[in-house]
């Protein structure tokens, strides 16, 4: 969520795709392997990632939902500002290193909790923070939409 962009950073970084890796999910409830379910949902988080630091603005226009709302340490966005902000690399989003990830159901709604080292460069600064990471996706006409993304900033490294 750009596999050589910034090229400083990207020969410092390790590939792309061995930074966004799904870690072994569990129940945040019960301790338990991930379902089925879950781990769909956990997959699809790990691949937008992977989509931000691409840039690939296609795919990523349609998983967020018309209305979304994505909430920065900075400010916060609808669909069409977040996806500008990556088509333009305002914010170039690099690999988010994964360390823990759950799953939540309500009905047709899924909250996925992460926590991510993100690595990014935001403005032409580098940004490395630990963030926990609520995404909210709702299944509309059978499909995973995603209709809100919050970073909140640890105060402790992940």
């Amino acid at each position: 969520m750009i596999r050589s962009f910034a090229l400083a950073l990207a020969t410092m970084a390790p590939p792309l795709a061995a930074c966004a890796q799904t870690p072994q999910a569990a129940s945040a409830l019960h301790g338990e392997q991930a379902t089925a379910q879950e781990q769909e949902l956990i997959e699809l988080s790990r691949q937008k990632w992977l989509w931000m630091a691409d840039r690939n603005i296609e795919e990523l226009a349609k998983l967020f939902d018309d209305k979304s709302i994505f909430v920065h340490m900075s400010r916060t966005m609808t669909k069409p500002q977040e996806l500008d902000v990556i088509r333009t690399g305002d914010i170039q989003y690099q690999r988010a290193d994964i360390k823990e990830v759950s799953v939540r159901f309500i009905g047709d709604t899924a909250i996925v909790l992460s926590r991510i080292e993100l690595h990014a460069m935001v403005r032409g600064n580098v940004a490395v923070n630990p963030f926990s990471v609520t995404e909210t996706f709702v299944k509309v006409d059978g499909a995973w939409k995603l209709g809100a993304l919050a970073f909140s900033r640890l105060s402790t490294p992940s």
